[in-house]
């Protein structure tokens, strides 16, 4: 029987170790994408605490649901569901996923508390999305071991998720 499709996709240091590094590292991806996805699309409409609400809610809502389907479509065997322990673990793998909301989240607090506008707070938790998704493709190529131009490209690659967030951003707000 082949593996599951998610099998093909774990990183080398998932099969390792048994805390699921690899899975918090992508949550953390996920989430970030996530974040400066509902900053771009919300950032100009709603003030700063409806769009930290927002993307709080919105972080939760896909943790869980990520969690239900990974869970009963791959856990779930023989009519039998995972046990509380997989259950918590999975969640706590998953985690990542909502607390990489918490520096963009920080920033639009901060920047909107010392005075900035709501859009101006909204740029700024923007950008350091941008910056965190260049810190989680850096950290994930150091963690398979990639250097030189290989670094580069991941942790670029990476950067670019949040570089069209950006664009988007920027062009929505022209259009309003």
């Amino acid at each position: 029987m082949p593996d599951p499709p998610h099998e093909a996709f774990k990183t080398s240091d998932e099969g390792s170790d048994p805390q699921g590094t690899g899975r918090r590292r992508a949550a953390g991806i996920y989430g970030t994408v996530v974040t400066a996805a509902i900053i771009t699309a919300g950032g100009n409409q709603l003030g700063t605490w409806a769009l930290a609400i927002t993307i709080v809610v919105t972080l939760l809502v896909y943790w869980l649901a990520e969690e239900y389907a990974e869970l009963l479509g791959e856990r779930t065997r023989a009519g039998q569901l995972p046990s509380k322990d997989v259950v918590r673990s999975s969640l706590s793998a998953a985690w990542p996923m909502v607390t990489a909301s918490f520096l963009p989240l920080a920033t639009l607090g901060i920047v909107r508390l010392v005075g900035a506008s709501s859009a101006n707070a909204a740029w700024a938790a923007l950008g350091m999305a941008v910056v965190l998704l260049v810190f989680h493709g850096y950290s994930a190529a150091r963690a398979a071991g990639l250097r030189g131009i290989r670094l580069v490209t991941v942790s670029g690659t990476a950067g670019l998720l949040g570089v069209v967030m950006v664009l988007l951003k920027s062009l929505l707000q022209h259009h309003h």
